[in-house]
C-alpha cells in the first residue's frame, strides 16, 4: 500500500448538495470556493445537518462525503479557526445573583 500524499488545503473546491431531493427547501445549492479549507469550514460550519448528509465535497479528482468532510475539518493539518462549541449555561440564574 502506497502511502497518501498530504491533503492541499489551499486547493479550490466544490460543494455539492445531495444528488436526491423531494422537496426543494431551504437546502443549499452547488458553491465553488477558493480554497478546499474555506468549503470544510463552510459545510461544518454553516450547513445545517441534514443538508449535510448527502452532500459532498470535490477536491481536484478527490471526492469527499459527509464522514470525510468531518475528518478533514478534525485535522491537525486543518488550517483555519475552528469554532468553539458552545455548551449550554448550567444554571444562569446563580450567574445572575
Amino acid at each position: 500500500m502506497r502511502p497518501l500524499r498530504p491533503f492541499n488545503f489551499n486547493t479550490s473546491a466544490e460543494l455539492f448538495p445531495a444528488a436526491i431531493r423531494k422537496k426543494k427547501r431551504a437546502g443549499f445549492t452547488y458553491r465553488r470556493f477558493g480554497t478546499a479549507a474555506e468549503a470544510v469550514q463552510f459545510a461544518m460550519e454553516q450547513l445545517p445537518t441534514d443538508s449535510l448528509n448527502g452532500a459532498y465535497l470535490q477536491v481536484e479528482e478527490a471526492r469527499f462525503d459527509q464522514n470525510g468532510i468531518r475528518s478533514l475539518y478534525e485535522s491537525e493539518a486543518f488550517p483555519l479557526p475552528r469554532r468553539r462549541k458552545v455548551e449550554p449555561a448550567a444554571n444562569t440564574d446563580a450567574d445572575a445573583a
